[in-house]
This record gives structure tokens, sequence and C-alpha cells, in this order.
């Protein structure tokens, strides 16, 4: 990879669109029955006392009114609704600043699919929200709102209304934010005083402040002020004997700790559990068949109240109503929200153990000849096994976040800051804090030492170990100018490196930012899950009725032999236990389960391998992929064009060539324009000095895949190939055709420049294909992969191009516009396209492909448009990415059959569809570990893709 290409990476999918500081904004409403002026008359007076509200314009004649208030004061809905009682209808309500703000919250108990849809389904209706997304693998939300009408605080107070835990993560833009625990602060006063000081430091945007934990939470600007500078001001924020100091706190680990706690409640709650089941498991299965050790639980109380009934009715009756409170809760709460889930199931089926278990115990208590079967045994160690699978399930899926988990653990925690002289030598060195760095800073990194910050390398030389950001196992050169990236390893010498992005804005976190977008969006196949489960579990319930049922009523009827029933049981107790076994064997957890965690770690490792996935339906979208349109420069080849030859084609000088090149193609980005810069300038140098000063240029024009032209003094001048001259009436000789013809074999662009409308001389270009590109190629057609380029560039460069890596299909000479709409044609003959682009101008084709690749080394737009990023600008990616699209799949499917696989074949088994053959019946405990064993079964399944290896490498070839 080259130096500068994970640096591009720099848009962060998490964070907020707009500012939340703006003091004034202005709204705009669609009124209905304004008629005149005194309707107008009649609105600015029913607005104009309002508290808040700064003027009003309303138009007669389209029925709109501009109003700006200060949200602090009054919001958008109480207008509207000032203006609704006035007598006039609002139908619209449009904010000019499209103010919308995002938060990020952590939930906790969401067990499957029908718990996110519900969380979802509550965050959708709260007023002003205006998106809302759930990753139940991630256990987050994603939330969109208007800040007028919705806040963080009522998005919490939602979910948790809905029956969840919710937690903010975090809310507005948190891209560059620093939280300070503050000491000296005894009063509001204190906190008001040390909130308005920060406010006026320049650069920081945003301050607040939780008084009873004496946290500061500061958002500010990188490049005008950093967190060493904030903990300075409140220092500075002393007053006479009241002083304040500040030091950084980090909340950061407090997911990794609630993670802990999680599985360590689960893991108690199970022992907690088993210490009262085990004991109700041996006194009904075990010690009754081995006399004469069971005997004393015979013993009767009183009348056939048994001593053995009584003790496991007092062992399972905390199991029930205490360790599985639980499930009663989150029953409660998914039918108060008209949905169901695991829980429902879960307590419908214990209760019916529990409570026929205590008709038993009362009709015993109460009858010297009653005899009956309880199901004590039943419901305790169904909620065992239950809480065991939850406590083992929780266990894998945290592992299904370990290569992200790894990722965000690259940067050290502490650096070496450093003054130098002029001259670059030390004059002192500080060790600090890792957060504290700030943009601009010094920081020397020893030989062995990871690079806490993207950086530029400022002195002296060494090896970078990219391997962990990038994939690429070589370390990488750095001396004096190039890049480093932040977590990467300095291999053997000391180097200083000057700080250009640091906390939220360095590569890692926007790789990070990136990845965590990724698994919270819901790959398209997640549908068929959330379809089942909408169903799911009322057809359970229905199906266990309905096996109740059909044993109860042939039971009592004698339709079958009465030696099926066991001994002890009756036929409403043998239909009992079938039914509670259909209830508890069916789990929608697993089926929930079974896309995001497959996603989740898959995205993982494609960022750890260098390859970016922009969320689940990318994921997808790629295994589909039967052809691949590449362009050619810079994703076909190096990307870095070399002028080979230049040549005279008329009477003007080589000085005349060179410097109306140099002036004109000075203004163009292009890499071509630089290459025919860099050789003109070497040229001049050789026929005379080269003038430092570039003459000015009027009129500069681009000319979309076609070159550039402007006025240099008086002269005309025309930069680019065949297109343009043709474009421009510029007759190209006999000599021209013949030196383009030779060139354009060779795989070289020939650069022609007109001078007043005569072809002045040319340059021969060359960009080296990639020595990878074509074992790329040949590997993909292996796959069943057509290939195809589509580049801006000539014809017989192109075909050259595509004679020496092997792909058939060739379009030349295309604008931005044309790429996409031979990436559109392509998908009207049935194809599943991928782009693969690095350029401004491969965007619109990088949009309109069903997946679009960009090479990690291209530009910004590029990137962002683009659903994948190849973050080692090496070709071996595409096969990465596809290959790790089609596993992904595979496995998302293989879990699927997993998930339903239990459901199909448990549920007939456990409503006794093998007994009257086989004498095989599920019990209800049993069919409770079928159940926790279906969503182990899926997360095990998803956490095989950890040993995903690539198919393809170019050293190995």
């Amino acid at each position: 990879m080259e130096g500068n290409g994970i640096d591009d990476v720099k848009i962060p999918l998490l964070q907020s669109t707009e500012e939340d500081n703006v003091s004034v904004k202005t709204v705009t409403f669609q009124i209905s029955d304004i008629k005149c002026a005194s309707c107008v008359n009649s609105i600015e007076s029913a607005l104009k006392d309002v508290n808040g509200v700064q003027s009003i314009a309303v138009s007669v004649i389209d029925g709109r009114a501009a109003v700006k208030f200060v949200p602090k004061l009054i919001t958008a809905k109480r207008i509207k609704e000032s203006m609704e009682e006035s007598g006039f209808r609002v139908n619209e309500v449009h904010d000019h600043d499209q103010d919308i703000s995002v938060c990020r919250v952590r939930i906790k108990g969401m067990a499957c699919t029908s718990c996110s849809e519900s969380v979802e389904k509550a965050l959708q209706m709260i007023d002003g929200v205006k998106r809302a997304i759930v990753g139940l693998a991630l256990e987050e939300a994603k939330v969109h709102y208007d800040p007028n009408l919705a806040n963080p605080e009522k998005i919490i107070e939602s979910i948790e209304d809905a029956g969840f835990g919710a937690e903010l993560i975090s809310s507005g833009n948190d891209a560059n934010k620093v939280h300070l625990k503050v000491e000296g602060i005894d009063s509001e006063e204190d906190a008001n005083v040390l909130v308005s000081y920060l406010e006026l430091v320049a650069g920081v945007n945003r301050v607040e402040i939780d008084f009873s934990e004496r946290i500061v939470t500061v958002s500010y600007v990188p490049d005008i002020t950093g967190p060493r500078t904030l903990i300075q001001c409140v220092q500075e924020a002393s007053r006479g004997s009241k002083v304040y100091r500040a030091t950084l706190y980090s909340p950061s680990g407090r997911r990794e700790r609630d993670k802990v706690n999680e599985i360590h409640m689960y893991r108690d709650q199970f022992l907690l559990s088993c210490l009262f089941s085990v004991p109700v498991f041996v006194f009904a299965m075990v010690l009754p068949m081995l006399p004469p050790y069971g005997n004393w639980l015979n013993y009767k109380i009183h009348n056939m109240l048994t001593l053995g009934l009584f003790l496991r009715w007092i062992l399972c009756t905390p199991v029930q109503f205490i360790i599985g409170k639980r499930f009663y809760a989150g029953s409660y709460h998914a039918l108060r929200r008209k949905s169901a889930n695991m829980d429902v199931l879960v307590a419908l089926g214990t209760n019916a153990a529990y409570f026929y278990s205590l008709y038993i115990v009362i009709k015993a208590l109460t009858s010297d000849t009653f005899q009956g079967q309880d199901f004590f045994e039943t419901s305790s160690m169904l909620i065992s096994f239950i809480l065991l699978g939850k406590y083992l399930e929780i266990v894998a899926k945290g592992k299904t976040s370990d290569a992200l988990g790894k990722l965000t653990q690259l940067v050290p925690d502490k650096a070496y800051l450093v003054e130098i002289d002029t001259d670059a030598n030390i004059i002192s060195e500080t060790e600090i804090d890792t957060q504290l760095i700030q943009k601009n800073d010094i920081i020397k990194i020893v030989p062995g030492a990871k690079i806490p910050v993207d950086g530029i390398v400022i002195k002296g030389q060494s090896y970078a170990n990219e391997s962990m950001i990038t994939g690429e196992a070589i370390p990488i050169a750095k001396s004096p100018g190039d890049k480093v990236i932040s977590g990467t390893i300095n291999e053997n010498g000391c180097v200083l490196v000057k700080a250009t992005h640091v906390g939220s804005d360095t590569a890692l976190s926007q790789i990070v930012q990136l990845v965590e977008a990724a698994q919270l969006a819901k790959a398209p196949v997640q549908k068929l899950a959330d379809d089942i489960s909408r169903v799911f579990v009322p057809i359970v319930v229905v199906a266990a009725l309905t096996t109740w049922l059909g044993w109860f009523i042939p039971g009592k009827a004698g339709f079958y032999p009465k030696h099926w029933i066991p001994k002890g049981m009756d036929a409403f107790e043998l239909a009992l236990q079938f039914a509670i076994s259909v209830l508890v064997v069916a789990c929608p957890c697993a089926l929930g389960l079974a896309t995001p965690t497959a996603v989740m770690v898959a995205s993982g490792i494609g960022a750890s391998q260098g390859v970016l996935i922009k969320g689940g339906d990318a994921l997808e979208k790629a295994h589909k992929v039967k052809t691949i349109v590449f362009d050619k420069t810079g994703t076909l080849t190096i990307g870095k064009p070399e002028v080979v030859s230049a040549v005279l084609l008329s009477e003007f000088s080589m000085e005349v060539l060179c410097d109306m090149a140099i002036s004109v193609e000075a203004n163009s980005e292009h890499p071509i324009a630089k290459a025919v810069v860099a050789h003109a300038k070497k040229l001049r140098k050789n026929f005379g000095s080269c003038p430092e000063e570039v003459p000015d240029v009027v009129d500069f024009e681009v000319h979309m895949g076609a070159g550039v032209s402007g006025k240099v003094g008086d002269r005309t001048v025309l930069v680019g190939n065949k297109r343009l001259m043709h474009a421009c009436n510029v007759k190209i000789s006999s000599e021209a055709e013949k030196y383009i013809s030779e060139n354009e074999i060779l795989a070289r662009t020939c650069v022609l420049v007109s001078i007043n409308g005569k072809i002045a001389g040319a340059f021969s270009v060359s960009d080296p294909v990639k020595p990878e590109a074509k074992r790329v190629i040949s590997f993909l057609h292996s796959m069943g992969i057509t290939s195809v380029i589509v580049t801006g560039d000539n014809h017989a460069t192109a075909i050259a191009i595509a004679n020496e890596v092997g792909i058939d299909q060739v379009f030349a000479e295309t604008d931005p516009v044309g790429k996409a709409d031979k990436v559109k044609e392509l998908q009207m003959r049935g194809m599943s396209v991928a782009m693969v682009g690095d350029g401004i101008n491969d965007s619109p084709a990088l949009v309109a492909a069903d997946v679009g690749m960009a090479i990690g080394a291209g530009t910004d737009v590029a990137i962002e448009a683009a659903d994948i990023v190849l973050i080692k600008s090496n070709l071996e990616d595409v096969i990465t990415a596809i290959d790790l699209s089609r596993k992904t799949m595979s496995r998302i499917r293989l879990n699927y059959i997993w998930a339903l696989g239990y459901n199909i074949l448990g549920m007939p088994i456990a409503a006794g569809v093998l007994y009257p053959f086989t004498g095989i019946r599920l019990p209800p405990w049993l069919a409770g570990a079928c159940m926790a064993a279906s969503s182990l079964s899926v997360v095990s399944s998803s956490l095989l893709l950890q040993f995903y290896k690539k198919p393809f490498h170019v050293e190995s070839i």
C-alpha cells in the first residue's frame, strides 16, 4: 500500500449531519386557508408575542409563513400549534437548516428480531424521529431526529418504556470530543463559571457538565484547540482560593465492562438456579428410582401431600418467580407493545408446568385419595437450561466483535511529545497520554513502538509494519515526507512524526466507525427473519394448543392405548407435557441472530484484511456479482504515469512547447497532467533555465475525458487527446497520426499540444500495469466473473492494456456520465455489476453499480461513493471482497438451516409425532436445552468466519 492511501478515508459514518449550536433557526410552514391580508395579520398577531419568536413573514400568494425563532425558548411544534389555535391548518413544516441530529444508544435486553423490531417501532413513534436503525447483534440503535422535537432523553425514555435498558453512547457531532474529570467544583456556581470560561475558548463548540460526577464534556475543532489546551484552560479558570484541576476521563471501557457484567449476571443466575433446580430434579427423577434411598420422599405430611412434593414446590418457587422474573418482565413488555418473543414462550411453558403442579399440591393437601404427577422439575430445569443457553450465547456473541476489538486496541496508551528547534533537534521530551495529542504536535517514535497518530515523518528513517491495518505483510520504508498510520508499528529506526490527524480523525478511527456502521446496518436477507419472527410466536402458541388438544381429547375418548400414558400420569398431564415441550423447543432468537452475527464477524475480518465493507447490503450484493467493470488509470495501472518521450510536430521550439504545456497543465489535477508538467520542466532545464514563475492562464477549461484548454498571453493552447483536437477543429497531421499509432500499440497515451489551432508537439505517457493485474483477472475468470474496462483513454491504449491483462471487453474514450451509462447498460442485460475505480470521474459509475469498490489510495469522493473500500489499493482485494461475500452468504444460509432446522425438526418431535411408533418423547426440560442450543449453534457457526483465509495471494504465485 502507498503511504497516502489510508489517509483518504475521511468521512466518519456515525457523525451527525449538522451542528447543534445554532442559536437562531428559520422554519417554513405551509398554511391552508390564507385568503387576504387580514389572515396574514391574524397569524402575525398570534405569534408576535410568543416568547422565542423573533420574526415572521407570511406570503398570501403561496400560503407560506417563514418564522425565525430561538430553539432554546420555543420549538417548531409549539409555533405550529399557535398557528392552528388561530384557526388555520398547517400542512407542512420545512426546516431551512435541515437540522437533523444523530445519537447512538446502547440497548440492553434484546433477545431476538421481534425485540429489535419493537425498539424500532417505539423509536419511530417519537415525534421528531426521522429514522431509527436497531442492530440486534451490536445491541445498539442509531437515531436521526429533529432536535426541535426530540432529544436523547426522550429517546432513552421511549426505549425503557418498551421494556429495554438504554444508555446513551453519543449524541450530536461527537467527532472531536474530550471528557475531563474536574476537581474543585463544589457548587452549581463553580460549574457555571467553568462552563462559561470554556465556551469562550477559541475552537470550542459546546460544553456539557455532569455536576454529580464532576465530568466536563467539551466538543472542539481540532485545527484550533485540543485536549491539553482545554486542561490548561480549566486550570486558568481558577479564581482566588478556588482552584480547578482537570484530568483526562475515558468512558470508552464502559461497554466492555457492561458486557462482562452481563456475562457474570447470566452465569450467577444459572448457578443460583442450579442450586435449587438440581435438588428438584434429583427428588423427582433420580431418588424415586433408587429404593430404599428415595423412600423418605414418600412420607405424607398431610393427606396425600408427600415430603418430596412439598420440597419440590418450595425449591421450585424461587426459580420460577425470583430467578425467572426476567421472563415475566420481558413477556409483559412484549405483550404490552402487541408483539411476542422468546420470553412469552418461556413464561407460558413454565407457568403451565408450575401452576398445574401447584394445583396438584393443593389437591394432595385437601384430599386423602388424590394421586397426581407434578411438573416442578420441568419448570425449574427449563429455566436453568435457558439461562445456561443465554450465558453461552452471550459469551459467543462477544467473540463476534473480536476483530473490531483488536483494531481499537492497536493505538498505544502513551506517546513521547517533543519540542524541536529549527534544525529538528530535540529540545525537550515528555511522556503523555495518547488522547492528549493535538494536531501539529511532534511525536517521537522509538523502534518497536506503535505509532499513535496519523502524521508525516519530519526526521529519521525506518520501516513501518502496516499489516495490522492493511493486511500488507511487507514493511514499508518511511523517510521525511512520508505518511504514517496510527496503530502501525515502527520497525527499526527512530523517527519524529508531525501529527496531522488525531483522535477520531485518524485512519484507524475511520475504519472502526465504518465497520461499526456496517455492523449496525441490516442486510436485505435479514428481511426473511423479520417476516418469520412477526408470526413465529403466535404460530408456536397455536401449535402448542393444538398439540394439547390433539393428545388430551383422544386420550379422554380412549382413541389410543392406555399403556401409552406413562405410569403416574393421565391423558391431561401427558398432553400438557407435549404442549409445554412445543412451546419451549421453538426459538425465535436463533433466527434473529443468523444474519447480524455473520455480518458482524465478516465486516470485522474484512477490515483486518484491508477490505472495508459498508454494511450488510454491500456484503450481500457482492456475492451476486458476475461482471466487474475496471477503470484503467490508477486501478489496473499503477496510477503514476510517466512521460517516456516528447516530439516536436511544427515550427515551434521545444522551449515554447514546454512553456505552453506547463502553463495550462499546471492548473489540472489529473495524474497525466502532473506527469507532463514534471517532464516538461526537466526538458526546459535541458534547453535553458526553467522560469520560476508559470505564465498566467485565462479562460482555463477542463474538457472531461479529453483534456484542458486556456489562453497563455495571446496564444490559445489545447492539451489533450485526439477527441479534444477534433472537438476544437484542430487538424491532426499525418506525422502526428503516425506518432500516436506507434505509441498506442505500446499501450502509451499520447498528449497532443495545440497552439493557435496547430499541433505543436506531443508527449508519450506510459502508466505501467499493476504487477498483480493479469493474475487477478485470470482468477476472477476462474470464479465465473467477466471483466470489462471502461476508461476515458483512447481505444488503442485501452485495448493494449486489456490485451496485457487478459480482458476482452473494452469501452474507451468514455466520460464520467458515459461510465455510469455503460454500467447501467450491463445491468439491463441482467448482469449484477461491480465497479472498481479510484477517481472523482469514477464516482457516478461507483454509485450506479450494484457494488462500488474504491481503491483506498483514491479520492475522498470515490471512497464516499463506494460500497467497499480496498485500503491497500491492491487488486487482489477485489477477489477477497467477492469471496468473503460468498462465504458470508453461505454461512448465513447455513445459519438459517440451523435455526429453522431446530424448529422444523424439534417441534414435531416435541409434539409427540414419534411417540406412538418409537416411545420417544422430548421432556420439556430437554426441549429447553434444545432451544438454547439453537442460538448457540447459530452464533458458533458465524464465529467460524473468523478462520477465513484469502483465496488469492499475489506473493504466493
